[in-house]
């Protein structure tokens, strides 16, 4: 039985350098563990933010991750950015006056600790995206002992997400077909129903899965789907990156 066997995300860099041949779980712990140690780090200390950078930059070197995949990636994060660049705005407190612009100082260092931290991590994560597969970083979850439900929930998310996407876009070409277009709000009614219909079809596809999974002998744990275990070498090289960030950290005190 492997669940996302097949799937290829859009996110994934298929590739043989040393970052793609640590085992997940190294790579997650690791993503983890580097997360937690820009977040601790005073927003004051400018100069531990642009050491963390070069750190990663040093990763996607290892990786072979071009800087240009990175870079589409972080649009993700363009909520955040918009977020952070209203702060100073509506901030309250002392001001001072940027290009003609009233700001909050207090609401700049938490626009500039919002920013850089979560430019980091994202980073970070694009990175582990980029170098692991899909199901196998599921399967990493798996072997770090996360809770078993919350993994089989991803990994059928993940497996049949693309089944659920391919439902929708067959109903909107039968719309379309049928001479329908949606240009204003008198059309919410037959979209509602479209989603309703696609619901009630996930619903019973999930059900019948279900149901063939108990006929093969699913007890309420999946398998492992291959063996990922790691060596003290390939948890060294990959707990390399948080450990350095750590010292940084420890300096930056």
């Amino acid at each position: 039985m492997k669940v996302g066997a097949g799937h290829r995300h859009d996110l994934y860099l298929p590739g043989d350098s040393p970052v793609h041949r640590l085992p997940p779980q190294c790579k997650l712990l690791a993503v983890f563990a580097f997360a937690v140690v820009v977040v601790a780090t005073p927003r004051e200390r400018f100069w531990a933010f642009a050491v963390y950078a070069v750190l990663l930059g040093g990763v996607a070197v290892a990786a072979r991750v071009p800087f240009g995949h990175v870079l589409r990636r972080m649009v993700i994060e363009l909520p955040f950015v918009l977020f952070a660049f209203l702060i100073p705005v509506i901030g309250m407190g002392e001001r001072t006056t940027v290009l003609g612009v009233s700001l909050s100082v207090q609401g700049l260092w938490a626009a500039w600790n919002i920013l850089v931290k979560a430019t980091l991590g994202v980073i970070a994560s694009i990175l582990l995206a980029a170098t692991t597969e899909p199901r196998v970083i599921l399967a990493g979850a798996q072997r770090l002992r996360l809770p078993s439900l919350l993994v089989q929930i991803a990994m059928f998310m993940l497996r049949y997400m693309d089944v659920i996407v391919g439902e929708m876009r067959r109903m909107r070409v039968a719309r379309e077909s049928r001479g329908f277009e949606a240009r204003n709000f008198r059309q919410i009614p037959v979209i509602a129903r479209s989603a309703g219909a696609l619901f009630i079809r996930s619903y019973e596809r999930g059900e019948r899965v279900h149901l063939a999974m108990l006929s093969r002998g699913y007890s309420g744990r999946m398998p492992m789907i291959q063996d990922i275990s790691a060596s003290v070498g390939q948890w060294g090289a990959a707990l390399a990156l948080p450990v350095v960030a750590l010292a940084v950290l420890g300096l930056s005190w």
